[in-house]
């Protein structure tokens, strides 16, 4: 088997036909999923990425396909593209913002399909206390990890930035490892199961963050930062690539840079990363 010097970590939030920030369309989420099944890319689950970081060998053609929060509309749209294909991915879930509830309808089964509302109207509803209007449910959740179309994973159960919260570094450092704790915790009642990997919320960290959260039981920690993720990559700094909503040669291009360590590291550099 030849093995991947280095896989792509695709980023992904909302997959609606309500355009916005961070979001591509289903259209656009078909095409790239398309593309990767086409082209014999393989997705990796989280143990085998973190096997590949740790030195094991993954197929030549090996991406990770990861999604941030939880959205409903990753159960409605993205689920049903992801299992059409064979794919799976990484979904870092804020465990505090998800409810119960019936499964709700998912795009192709001819029922009525529930809301997706663009980025700021899924953020005020969080705020406004309506998360279930905008987010997954834990049926759902169970739905999509017994297809293998998603593994859920921690995104912290609040999804605070809890250095601007915080007067003190103490009482950052506090609320940091409760939010954790109850992170985990939450997982492993509702799903039976928690992993050691975590997504950052917002993409902050800093020496505190890390510290707190290898004491809380995580060691694989993903950013929004752009690296090229071989062996040698730091399991603490895993780099992502921020999906657009283009159905051009885009995903190709950047397919070709990311699983190259020399091209992709001359890349960035070029841009600044």
């Amino acid at each position: 088997m030849s093995r991947a010097d280095a896989v792509p970590v695709l980023m992904y939030h909302h997959v609606s036909p309500n355009p916005g920030l961070v979001t591509v369309s289903p259209e656009t989420f078909d095409a790239h999923m398309h593309w990767l099944a086409r082209e014999g890319w393989h997705a990796l689950r989280a143990e085998e990425f973190a096997g590949f970081l740790a030195g094991k060998p993954v197929p030549k053609k090996s991406v990770l396909i990861t999604f941030d929060d939880g959205y409903l509309d990753n159960w409605v749209y993205a689920h049903p593209v992801l299992q059409r294909y064979g794919l799976t991915s990484l979904l870092f879930t804020i465990s505090g913002w998800i409810g119960d509830g019936e499964v709700r309808a998912v795009a192709g089964q001819g029922r009525a399909l529930p809301e997706t509302p663009d980025h700021n109207a899924c953020k005020q509803a969080v705020t406004d206390g309506r998360t279930d209007q905008v987010m997954m449910r834990w049926s759902e959740i169970e739905a999509a990890r017994a297809a293998g179309t998603f593994e859920f994973h921690s995104h912290t159960h609040s999804h605070a930035r809890w250095d601007k919260l915080c007067t003190s570094r103490e009482e950052k450092r506090e609320k940091l490892a409760a939010d954790l704790a109850a992170a985990r915790d939450t997982l492993q009642r509702r799903l039976g199961a928690v992993s050691d990997h975590l997504c950052w919320p917002q993409g902050y960290f800093d020496d505190d963050y890390r510290e707190v959260a290898r004491a809380a039981g995580f060691s694989h920690f993903y950013t929004v930062d752009k690296h090229i993720n071989t062996i040698r990559t730091d399991r603490e700094l895993i780099g992502r690539v921020v999906t657009k909503d283009r159905r051009d040669n885009w995903l190709a291009q950047r397919m070709w840079i990311y699983s190259r360590p020399r091209l992709g590291a001359l890349y960035l550099a070029l841009r600044g990363k």
